[in-house]
């Protein structure tokens, strides 16, 4: 591995957006707090959150069970202002004080432009936000400035070819590694092409690769039957070069214990545990999706305006990575002012048009039957 800003960081990080909750919709400040010790017992540092997390309860639970009980030489926190809540320029700025006020925590160590993409890039270069980022910076609120990023490699380059930045958030993990939606690989060459490091969100997809496919299970639990799914996952993107930190959104005590047996010394994989990823990788490639390219050629003349490709994309979701909910709540965006699955009249206009040869109609009864 190169020597990198961010390098001597403990490799796992403490992500604060899937925090547990009481019955009452409130932070379960107790459990909160004994994940806090397990993580800095271990030598954890990176706690990260954002303006936008569980409705700015995800601030607030750091500052009561970290800020207010450790000294602040020991952490470093990282949130993040998030455009597209927004209304105008000013609120968006007024994030940070928001920010540093439910934090309590003086300044800033990692100050992020949040979920950057092709299609909100215009909100953060017209509002002056990387300048007013770097003036943050020039007065001491905060350490280090960048951005989360979940747009293509293209953009990327241009955002790191035109504002100097110390680091950023790339989502990395081994599923996404060549998946074109997201297109882990490629942002990571650019990052490091640019000699900016990264920490990595989504290591676990969301938590679907602690519980993958049968086909990919198979070929882990082979490999080392006595490690989670999702050891292999965190320790994957760990071992990239590059990496200041891995963050594991995680919600309850047993996640902590897990990640922390792993991380606690870490190790980055072995030339075999290498192969077994890309065995597992050439397994996510043989899981019987729906093959769909996304083309639309079978929504334009539905009479339903059901939006197929949306729904099968959902599908998909759930037979990747047995995640049900995940795929309930993308179907439902799918759904949104547009036919279900079940509204479907089998009137066949979308299987004359598909060059993919689907059998829609029998696949949107299945998916009725699963998602509806």
């Amino acid at each position: 591995m190169s020597d990198y800003f961010g390098k001597e960081v403990f490799k796992l990080g403490f992500g604060l957006m899937r925090l547990p909750h009481l019955e009452d919709g409130t932070n379960d400040i107790e459990q909160i707090k004994k994940m806090v010790d397990m993580f800095i017992e271990v030598g954890g540092t990176y706690f990260d959150t954002a303006y936008v997390y569980d409705g700015g309860k995800s601030e607030l639970a750091a500052n009561e069970a970290l800020v207010k009980r450790y000294p602040r030489e020991s952490y470093t926190i990282a949130t993040k202002l998030n455009a597209g809540m927004a209304p105008d320029k000013e609120s968006a700025m007024n994030q940070f004080n928001v920010s540093l006020e439910r934090l309590g925590c003086g300044y800033i160590d990692y100050y992020l432009l949040h979920a950057i993409s092709d299609n909100n890039i215009a909100k953060y270069d017209e509002w002056g936000l990387w300048d007013y980022q770097k003036s943050l910076q020039e007065k001491g609120l905060i350490k280090y400035k960048g951005f989360s990023f979940h747009g293509t490699p293209e953009l990327l380059d241009r955002l790191l070819t035109e504002h100097e930045v110390d680091f950023i958030q790339l989502q990395i993990n081994y599923a996404d590694w060549e998946n074109p939606g997201v297109q882990s690989r490629r942002c990571w060459e650019v990052a490091r092409k640019h000699n900016v490091s990264v920490t990595v969100m989504e290591p676990i997809k969301g938590g679907s690769l602690a519980n993958p496919h049968e086909l990919v299970a198979n070929v882990l639990k082979e490999a080392n039957p006595d490690v989670s799914y999702a050891s292999w996952a965190v320790r994957y993107v760990a071992s990239l070069d590059g990496i200041i930190t891995v963050l594991s959104g995680m919600s309850n005590l047993a996640q902590m214990e897990d990640n922390t047996s792993y991380m606690r010394n870490f190790k980055p994989l072995s030339e075999e545990e290498q192969e077994v990823i890309k065995k597992a990788q050439d397994a996510f490639a043989k899981i019987p999706t729906i093959p769909c390219t996304a083309c639309s050629y079978c929504t334009d003349g539905c009479p339903m305006q059901i939006n197929i490709p949306a729904i099968f994309k959902a599908m998909n979701r759930k037979i990747m990575y047995n995640d049900v909910e995940g795929a309930k709540r993308e179907y439902g965006r799918a759904i949104d002012g547009r036919g279900k699955a079940s509204d479907c009249i089998q009137c066949g206009q979308c299987e004359s048009q598909c060059p993919q040869h689907i059998g829609i109609i029998e696949k949107l009864q299945e998916i009725a039957a699963e998602l509806d």
